[in-house]
């Protein structure tokens, strides 16, 4: 059974930066696509960031250039970096891990979420 546990979330002001880290159980990560989605208040889930297990990256054109998605294998855990961070960028951020099994098809399995706050 995959887990997945986020951290990294806070409270920031505008302008500034977090990293947001993932960390997932199991054995099937290093094979697995890694995603990051946020959800604000009133918003449906949204996609932020997807890498590929061979580290091809991209992203929703609203973070683009200012948000970094990066894994470490080693670690079992997927990290997103936050530069420049606006009120928009408000939202509760979930990680997603997608991983193909020939026993089961595509499987989709998430975090629990964490809060990050952009105010000034």
């Amino acid at each position: 059974q995959v887990q997945l546990v986020e951290s990294g979330g806070g409270l920031v002001q505008p302008g500034e930066s977090l990293r947001l880290s993932c960390a997932a159980s199991g054995s099937i990560f290093s094979r697995s696509a890694m995603s990051w989605y946020r959800q604000a208040p009133g918003k449906e889930r949204a996609f932020v960031a997807r890498i590929s297990s061979e580290r091809s990256t991209n992203y929703a054109d609203s973070v683009q250039g200012r948000f970094t998605i990066s894994r470490d294998n080693t670690k079992n855990t997927v990290y997103l970096q936050m530069n420049s961070l606006k009120p928009e960028d408000t939202a509760v951020y979930y990680c997603k891990q997608t991983v193909l099994l020939i026993s089961s098809g595509v499987n989709d399995y998430w975090g629990q979420g964490t809060q990050v706050t952009v105010s000034s």
